[in-house]
């Protein structure tokens, strides 16, 4: 096993040798192709969040004697929490423009072990937030399936990826307050399936105002889940 594991390093860095890039974060040489166009040191960089948080949707706080951000207060959102990897900035937010915007997609695959660093346990089932048709055809992959189909191979958890559809496209969201989002959002996706008594983990790249989360979550309880769980890889601070 370990001579596998040499031999597809030793791949990757003469891969980067022949085809190389530079770093958009340092603007070093690209030095392993498994990151590429980041390089090694720059991807390291990218930690887990460890500071206070919302306990349901996972808002940064800038006190850690917060428990419950106003919004969550406010308005009760449709999953029982939300768990995301780290913020929206830095190596981890260019990692994922590149990701989602570039068609770098094999990035997926070390995105996605991202997720992996979360307690899983009593998930029945792991969803992907899905794009609209025109939006799958002009980006030509869903970059959260992706994600989830790393979560669901790793842990085991099946995958269903035709029970929630995105069944019309929705007006750009940058820049929206959170009630206009969720307005949005009003009748986008629709459950093709039951989901009776499930626990499921709704899988996404970014949680913003959690809009999403929430319109995607609150049609798969109507469809009978017991519980939504949202795993995202980075979560934006909303100021």
């Amino acid at each position: 096993m370990r001579g596998i594991f040499h031999a597809t390093g030793l791949i990757n860095s003469i891969a980067g040798i022949l085809f190389p890039s530079e770093c958009p974060s340092c603007q070093a040489r690209t030095d392993n192709l498994r990151y590429a166009p980041f390089c090694t040191k720059c991807w390291s960089a990218i930690g887990k969040y460890s500071g206070p948080a919302c306990s349901i949707c996972s808002a940064p706080f800038s006190s850690s004697h917060g428990g419950i951000c106003s919004d969550c207060m406010r308005r009760r959102p449709s999953f029982s929490r939300a768990m995301s990897y780290g913020l929206y900035k830095d190596e981890l937010a260019s990692a994922i423009h590149f990701y989602k915007f570039h068609g770098i997609r094999r990035l997926h695959r070390p995105l996605g072990r991202f997720l992996l660093d979360f307690d899983l346990e009593g998930v029945d089932a792991v969803v992907p937030v899905p794009l609209s048709i025109r939006g799958l055809r002009e980006r030509g992959f869903n970059q959260s399936l992706l994600l989830a189909k790393i979560v669901s191979d790793r842990s085991g958890i099946p995958l269903i990826i035709d029970g929630l559809l995105k069944i019309s496209d929705t007006p750009p969201q940058i820049g929206l307050s959170a009630r206009k989002r969720r307005t949005n959002l009003k009748g986008v996706f629709e459950t093709v399936r039951d989901f009776p008594g499930m626990r499921l983990l709704l899988v996404d790249d970014v949680m913003t105002t959690g809009a999403t989360a929430d319109e995607c979550s609150l049609r798969l309880r109507k469809a009978g889940a017991e519980d939504v769980t949202v795993l995202t890889l980075a979560r934006a601070a909303i100021l």
